[in-house]
């Protein structure tokens, strides 16, 4: 495992690890996003994709007219994101412009994606994400050798790193990954959520409330938790969901489920990138350095950013995206 720091400076104002992490998914970043996506130029389409034993997830494909592309990205957004959010968008009009067609997946129960499941979301369903990862390369790789490269941020780099991990023995054709402030041990994040200021905490939960009421509201014959349920704290609601909608115990063996701490990734033979912050307020940074990488593995770790922050402007451009582009873009080299 090798690690360098980060050539990423923010301005004096921007350096605060909490102003970049709300700005980085405030509306006028989403508008940002939304903006330079158009930009490009890009015919983006919906598709359903396979995530086998009968479960459907959606996604956005997008690529250039007239322009073939020279690979494949598969982008994964963060919990309670969805393909439309700025960073995923952002990225997205990035990589376009780096030579890739892009498609960004939702994870069940993201997006405007509720009613296409009967079961809930939940971290350890890694095996949906693989399997649409793979109909996805089917559908826009077959007869093709240009590579599929993978991307996520937050929850959605912990499931591009499982992703990576799995990639040899579902057959799909990975050849780069890249993770921003991907969550490593879910339990140490839960910990610094409820520790830390509570505005994070708090947009998780009334997220996570919404999404759960849409669900109820889809298949009331399935749910009929009422609202008492959805006043739980995070840890004792995800104890509930963990109880009733899961194949586990407990929550610790919940959370063990998809942790990639320590020496989880030490089998990972896709060459990876990770990036994450000094200053993230959710994902502490002594977590990377503890880390057990191969050689084809680097870690980027910048003094500022925040959790999936890394803006650079006052029109809140981002460096993460660049960087994303640019880190996946060694595929064609290889």
């Amino acid at each position: 495992m090798r690690t360098s720091s980060s050539a990423y400076c923010p301005p004096l104002w921007l350096r605060s690890p909490h102003l970049q992490s709300l700005i980085s998914t405030s509306p006028l970043r989403r508008a940002r996003g939304a903006l330079l996506l158009r930009r490009s130029g890009a015919i983006s389409k919906p598709y359903i994709v396979d995530g086998g034993d009968g479960v459907r997830l959606e996604g956005v494909h997008s690529r250039l007219p007239g322009v073939e592309p020279r690979g494949l990205a598969l982008l994964l957004h963060g919990w309670e994101g969805s393909v439309e959010s700025s960073y995923m968008r952002t990225t997205a009009a990035h990589l376009l412009g780096a030579g890739f067609e892009v498609f960004r997946l939702n994870f069940r129960d993201h997006g405007d994606t509720h009613h296409l499941n009967q079961a809930l979301f939940h971290s350890n369903r890694i095996d949906e994400v693989v399997n649409a990862a793979a109909d996805v390369a089917k559908r826009f790789l077959a007869g093709s050798s240009r590579p599929m490269v993978v991307a996520g941020y937050s929850l959605g780099g912990n499931f591009a790193l499982r992703v990576a991990l799995r990639a040899r023995a579902a057959g799909l054709p990975l050849a780069r990954v890249a993770a921003v402030c991907p969550v490593l041990d879910p339990a140490v994040t839960m910990t610094r959520l409820e520790q830390g200021i509570p505005v994070y905490l708090r947009y998780f939960e009334q997220s996570w409330r919404a999404s759960l009421r849409r669900k109820r509201d889809r298949f009331p014959q399935y749910y009929d938790f009422d609202d008492r349920v959805l006043k739980l704290e995070m840890r004792e609601l995800t104890r509930w969901m963990v109880e009733r909608h899961t194949d586990f115990d407990t929550l610790d063996d919940y959370f063990n489920g998809y942790a990639i701490a320590g020496d989880r990734l030490a089998g990972l033979d896709v060459p990876a990138d990770l990036l994450t912050a000094d200053d993230d307020p959710v994902i502490p940074v002594e977590e990377f350095h503890a880390l057990r990488l191969p050689d084809t593995a680097l870690i980027e770790i910048a003094r500022w950013g925040g959790h999936c922050g890394f803006l650079e402007t006052a029109r809140f451009d981002g460096y993460a995206e660049r960087w994303v582009a640019r880190r996946l873009s060694a595929a064609f080299d290889s």
